[in-house]
């Protein structure tokens, strides 16, 4: 039979539940399913059971090793695998057996290269569900098992530390959740003392016969240890708190999945605007590229968002600058777009003749199911950023390949839409190179106009003024040469008439808004001709097109800045037109730091209007700063002290004011005693008050004792008279010892802890004085 009481054994196996209960939590975030909460709930009943089961019946441990084992190939595929389960997901299936098996070793890769949350999404449950197998029996094992029950409290802080590693780059464990498993601990912990020091006492009561400690000191005993843990967890919430507040971080946190390599790059493709031209060449004018049903209301399908531009080509991403765009995980699940200004809009897609990584689709993206013959490969090597709403796949798209996608698309503005706009705050990496050019008729576009709104809507209707559509593929139409490089946006702009089409008109509009503070990045994909209609539409080549994404004040927007189709003029070689400059030219604004927006350019500040800084007011504002900071961490040093003290003073007065004259002369004993411990003077074993004090020293020591020991054992009742008097002496006695020492270890006397029942590790009897 076990040793523990299973009543007690009880208690501790709720603690441990609860406990780990709490640090399993941490992998919400990760989660975000009812899969999750039903893996947790019957994981923690099977851990438990087994350690339960090791207990009662005195397992060995390899046999619940073997147990744990058996339980995770039983349980896992049900719980961990959900997908791969048969009967109403009762019975594992051969296919969820492998899932499981290979996921013990392959999904904790997965997991930090996915997109969170994850759900039940394959065999990315195994993770946490071993983690809290193995965390669950190790806690129970240890609290009823183990010599030192205390180290139960270690397995749940670190599947604690597992879930925040494991999980998002954000802050997204609540501190709720990390007080409460704090405070669970605590109470467990100081559970564990209070057996240990019963034990203690109870076998030096069998040892010696006397009453060692009575029920009222006890119970003093265990509210003083309760006292000290809140005053430690009231101190531990106010650091952290007061912490987070006053220097919250710089950056995101640093987790595996930040430290991990993504496996999908899209600096290893080319940019897809560097292709616009192939799609309008003959061979690909009239090819089927995809067909799509449940078009958005701009009527637009994008290939790919391009927010890096190095003068040469705009990329996704780049090597050059740190990129948002850059960075794509897989999804497996959904993703959370409450918070995206625009309409909901559900997309089937089938391809035809698209060919390449860049998935065709919408807005951003909520959630995405393939199907057809390549489903699964697909849905295995899809990847996405959600930054910029681009999608990808790393096994190559084949006609008849087919997929629904739940996005929110961005609503559609015109130029005059723009007039009271303000740029958004979002980052975007700086262009490298901005043509001189560019500066120049941005200039001439926004001239007598304010307003960074008014002068983006300014420059998109010089674009649609001066601006001619030519691709320079057909018989018919005029040279106009392909690229987006800065030497081409030149050409574009100093050309009469100006001639291009959506490449070059998309990459002057978004340089110029960048110049104009608002963030901005290129969009290629397709366009719906206006006479095409009907319920499903099939785009051809020629229905490439490309168009740019501005942040305002209220969110992304989408902007069309290609003029409109009309004859060109003939081209006058000969007689070019120049464009004046302005001696004050529109400089590029100063990216001091690349975590924050561009500053537009025209936001000038007039130093004549800021109010002159009172020197004496912040010098005496700095000293209030820098006091206050001290007396926090002050306080914060020196409140571990004061509970002692405080403690010490609360049992002093108990023991004063008892009830009974026979009490207080015992409790004054106790009090001389408690300080000959501080002192530093060790009781004998067993030993009596008399020995003890024998070991003090002095006859006064020893006259307390022997008038103690009468009070205890005598049947004549003290007077409330001789209990003052004893109290008296007790003062005199404590001054005595507090005078044998140095003031330095009068100081350490009266914060030590030896007489709450911490003694540490003694070495050796202080000597006799």
């Amino acid at each position: 039979m076990p040793a523990r009481r299973s009543a007690s054994a009880l208690v501790d196996v709720v603690f441990a539940l609860a406990a780990v209960g709490l640090g399993a939590w941490s992998f919400w975030p990760v989660y975000q399913s009812p899969a999750f909460v039903l893996m947790l709930v019957v994981t923690l009943l099977a851990g438990t059971a087994i350690a339960v089961a090791g207990w009662a019946f005195r397992l060995p441990s390899i046999l619940v090793a073997g147990l744990v084992v058996v339980a995770y190939l039983a349980l896992g595929v049900q719980l961990a695998v959900p997908t791969g389960a048969v009967a109403g997901g009762l019975l594992p299936s051969w296919t969820g057996f492998v899932d499981l098996v290979r996921g013990t070793w392959l999904s904790w890769k997965q997991l930090v290269t996915i997109s969170v949350p994850v759900g039940s999404y394959q065999a990315l449950l195994v993770p946490a569900f071993l983690l809290v197998l193995l965390a669950t029996v190790v806690t129970v094992t240890t609290a009823l098992r183990s010599s030192r029950p205390e180290l139960a409290a270690i397995p749940p802080v670190l599947l604690l530390v597992a879930g925040i590693l494991l999980g998002p780059s954000v802050a997204s464990v609540p501190l709720a959740l990390l007080l409460a498993l704090f405070a669970v601990l605590m109470a467990w912990l100081i559970r564990f003392r209070l057996q240990r020091r019963s034990a203690a006492v109870r076998t030096l009561r069998e040892q010696s016969g006397l009453l060692v400690e009575s029920r009222s000191e006890r119970r003093s005993t265990a509210l003083l240890t309760t006292a000290g843990a809140a005053v430690m967890l009231v101190t531990a919430s106010a650091a952290g708190i007061a912490a987070a507040a006053l220097l919250p971080p710089a950056t995101d946190r640093q987790v595996v999945r930040t430290a991990v390599a993504q496996p999908f790059d899209p600096r290893d493709y080319p940019s897809p605007l560097s292709g616009f031209r192939s799609y309008l060449q003959p061979a690909r004018a009239d090819e089927p590229m995809i067909t799509v049903e449940g078009l958005p209301a701009d009527r637009r399908v994008r290939i790919a968002t391009l927010d890096t531009y190095d003068g040469v080509t705009y990329a996704v991403g780049s090597g050059d600058v740190t990129s948002a765009s850059g960075s794509f995980t897989r999804v497996p699940y959904r993703i959370d777009q409450s918070g995206v200004d625009g309409k909901p809009v559900s997309m089937s897609v089938v391809v035809r003749g698209y060919r390449g990584p860049w998935l065709p689709g919408s807005g951003q993206l909520e959630q995405l199911a393939f199907s057809g013959r390549n489903a699964a490969d697909l849905s295995g090597s899809f990847y996405y950023n959600d930054v910029t709403g681009t999608g990808a796949v790393t096994s190559p798209l084949r006609s008849g390949d087919a997929y629904t996608a739940e996005s929110v698309v961005k609503p559609l503005l015109t130029a005059s839409q723009l007039e009271k706009v303000q740029p958004g705050t979002d980052s975007v990496p700086r262009p490298s190179v901005i043509p001189d050019e560019l500066q120049s008729v941005l200039q001439k576009y926004t001239a007598g106009v304010s307003g960074a709104g008014a002068k983006l809507a300014a420059a998109l209707r010089g674009l649609a003024q001066d601006g001619y559509i030519s691709h320079g593929v057909g018989p018919d139409e005029p040279a106009s040469r392909s690229g987006h490089g800065a030497d081409r946006i030149t050409e574009l702009l100093t050309d009469v008439p100006m001639l291009g089409d959506q490449e070059q008109y998309a990459v002057t509009a978004a340089l110029m808004a960048r110049q104009l503070g608002f963030p901005a990045r290129v969009v290629v994909g397709f366009a719906a001709p206006k006479d095409v209609t009907g319920s499903a539409v099939t785009f051809v080549g020629s229905d490439i097109s490309a168009w740019i994404e501005v942040q305002t004040n209220t969110g992304w927007v989408t902007v069309d800045p290609t003029p409109p189709l009309r004859p060109v003029p003939p081209k006058q070689p000969d007689q070019p037109t120049q464009i004046s400059r302005p001696q004050t030219n529109v400089q590029p604004p100063v990216d001091d730091n690349p975590q924050r927006n561009d500053e537009p350019p025209q936001a000038q500040v007039d130093p004549s209007n800021q109010p002159r800084p009172n020197p004496v007011l912040e010098t005496l504002l700095a000293i209030l700063v820098a006091v206050g900071w001290m007396l926090l961490v002050l306080a914060l040093l020196v409140s571990p002290f004061l509970a002692v003290l405080a403690a010490k003073w609360r049992r002093r007065t108990l023991r004063r004011s008892a009830s009974t004259a026979r009490e207080r002369i015992v409790g004054g004993w106790r009090e001389f005693a408690d300080a000959a411990v501080d002192h530093g003077y060790d009781p004998p074993p067993a030993a009596t008050r008399v020995e003890f004090a024998g070991t003090i020293g002095g006859s006064r020591a020893h006259a307390l004792a022997s008038v103690a020991d009468r009070a205890t054992f005598s049947g004549l009742a003290p007077t409330p008279a001789e209990a003052d008097s004893v109290w008296k002496a007790v003062d005199d006695l404590r001054s005595q010892l507090a005078k044998r020492d140095t003031r330095w270890k009068r100081l350490l006397a009266a914060v030590s802890l030896r007489s709450l029942g911490y003694r540490g590790r003694r070495k050796g009897t202080r000597r006799d004085r």
